[in-house]
């Protein structure tokens, strides 16, 4: 009987000789391996079309995904602020965050899933966003590790280890807000020798004064009541809601209060500030509406914030507040001429202010810029604003692009003027963005005459043009800033807090807000924090001589703590 030959061993010797049955079951051998060799390449091309799908459909997404970064890229340093409010903005960058996020997730998931490529010449390694270091006045919680078993775990070894070093991670937590009682103990003393001749006599050192009298509230909790209120913009009830998480019952009413004592407390601390703001000879000037309560006849109606600001470039920060009924000429002529000093104070009277003043092209400028009521005053108008001018057109007109191109190359300049003088400023802009100035004169005045009057694009080069000494002026005086931005970014408090107070009650509400927010931006300006800048002013005002109260402006003011 023939053995039944192996297809690996089969030779074409193998062949001759065979018998019929062992041709046939050849025959069928061969078959079968050929059938179940077509059976595996079938299942290998769809392993292989299901990879090629795989991949391709992989290879779409992250190009979806890294398009849809590049996207939100581009929208995060290309969305224009000035279509937005101040709540839709934070609501975007927030939303943009997280999209973000999400979205580089999904990519590096995907870009973890792909088969290793072939090595290729070494990159340099990715450079990772440099995170802010965690400050170094928190207090540190140590959690150590280590492992269980400090034996070296080499076969035949098994010597105990040495602790060669360590690794650090941090990690930011937090505990919510604690209360606290101060509880003020005044010792009795009484005299018995006294007492046994019949004469009663009783020493008990006197009660610190308190922002307060009498009240339940110590200058931190007004200070954090005032904080919540003005910086973190949450409503009364809202921190009554906040504080009785903490099993403490502060009555909206009680918080009210507060806020109100102590913002007539500072009001001699705000006029004293208003005196420092005003001595600079250069200040930015700007205004934003705000909505106060009118119930006689049961809404609310427009009342503004003025705002006025020490020179962006001046060494000493400031900005001031003042809550008005209306938007004309009036309440800025008022507020920046002469001042008498407060009744009973030993504050002298306020003279006019006069110097450079910063501000957009409003007509309720104008006649604070008389130069036959006011000589010495002298108005210099913001570039941004006559950029953007421009900025709305951009999608429509060259020239609109052309003039943002050259106004960018100006802005690109004066920020390598950072750190100077104001003598070096002045001769760095007559030398570098004086001849830029220039010859965008020139071409302004060219497209004026190429474009018909009346369009959208020949008023925003009026717009220059008709200013165009105001808008130059910085040219002139090196600590006159190139534009109104600083005053902007001041105002912006107001923007964010005026959906979460909706309207201010009434007018002198307004005024305390005004107060209580001037302090409080002037202490961010100067690094302080605010909570603890009013806290300590509310604890040193009640005793605090007058006439020393310009230590307590936010410029001077010194953190005891540290």
């Amino acid at each position: 009987m023939q053995r039944m030959l192996s297809m690996r061993d089969l030779k074409p010797q193998d062949l001759q000789g065979l018998s019929q049955e062992a041709a046939t079951a050849l025959v069928a051998q061969i078959l079968g391996h050929v059938g179940q060799q077509a059976r595996d390449l079938e299942v290998q091309q769809k392993l292989l079309q299901r990879k090629d799908r795989d991949i391709a459909f992989r290879d779409a997404k992250i190009e979806k995904i890294t398009f849809e970064l590049t996207r939100l890229k581009r929208w995060k340093f290309g969305a224009k602020s000035e279509a937005m409010s101040a709540d839709q903005r934070q609501m975007f960058q927030d939303t943009l965050l997280e999209d973000e996020a999400d979205l580089e997730a999904q990519l590096a998931a995907l870009q973890a899933a792909l088969p290793p490529k072939t090595p290729a010449a070494p990159k340099a390694p990715r450079q990772r966003a440099r995170r802010q270091a965690l400050p170094d006045h928190l207090r540190r919680v140590e959690h150590h590790h280590e492992p269980e078993d400090t034996s070296c775990t080499t076969a035949d070894c098994g010597q105990p280890m040495t602790r060669v070093g360590e690794d650090i991670s941090e990690r930011l937590d937090i505990v919510p807000a604690e209360f606290f009682v101060h509880r003020h103990i005044y010792g009795k003393w009484s005299c018995r020798c006294c007492q046994r001749q019949g004469i009663e006599r009783l020493v008990q050192e006197p009660a610190d004064p308190q922002i307060i009298d009498g009240g339940i509230a110590a200058s931190g909790l007004v200070a954090h009541t005032l904080i919540s209120r003005f910086v973190d913009h949450l409503p009364y009830y809202r921190q009554e809601i906040i504080n009785a998480r903490s099993g403490v019952h502060t009555p909206r009413s009680t918080l009210a209060r507060s806020s109100g004592n102590a913002g007539a407390a500072m009001v001699p601390l705000f006029e004293a500030h208003a005196r420092f703001v005003l001595s600079c000879p250069v200040l930015h000037a700007d205004e934003t509406p705000v909505a106060m309560l009118d119930p006689g006849a049961g809404k609310t109606k427009k009342a503004f914030i003025w705002a006025y600001a020490r020179g962006e470039l001046d060494a000493q920060r400031g900005v001031i507040y003042e809550f008005c009924l209306g938007r004309g000429s009036q309440y800025p002529v008022a507020f920046l001429g002469a001042a008498q000093g407060p009744p009973g104070s030993m504050a002298e009277d306020r003279p006019a202010w006069q110097g450079t003043l910063v501000c957009d092209q409003y007509g309720g400028y104008d006649p604070v810029l008389d130069k036959r009521v006011y000589p010495h005053r002298i108005a210099a108008h913001c570039v941004a604003h006559a950029r953007r001018k421009f900025d709305e057109l951009i999608q429509t007109s060259e020239v609109a692009k052309e003039a943002i191109k050259r106004i960018g190359w100006i802005y690109h300049v004066e920020g390598q003027f950072d750190g100077m003088d104001a003598q070096q400023r002045l001769a760095a802009r007559q030398q570098l963005t004086a001849p830029l100035w220039k010859e965008m004169h020139v071409w302004l005045k060219i497209e004026r005459k190429r474009v018909p009057d009346g369009g959208s694009i020949a008023n925003a080069i009026d717009y220059s043009l008709d200013a165009w000494t105001a808008l130059t002026r910085h040219l002139e005086d090196g600590a006159v800033p190139i534009d109104n931005n600083h005053i902007e970014r001041q105002i912006k408090p107001w923007a964010m807090g005026r959906k979460a107070w909706l309207f201010c009650g009434s007018e002198l509400a307004g005024q305390r807000a005004a107060i209580v927010m001037s302090l409080v931006q002037s202490a961010k300006l100067n690094g302080h924090e605010p909570w603890a800048y009013l806290r300590d002013v509310l604890e040193r005002l009640p005793s605090h001589p007058n006439s020393r109260i310009e230590e307590l402006l936010p410029h001077r003011w010194q953190n005891p703590a540290t």
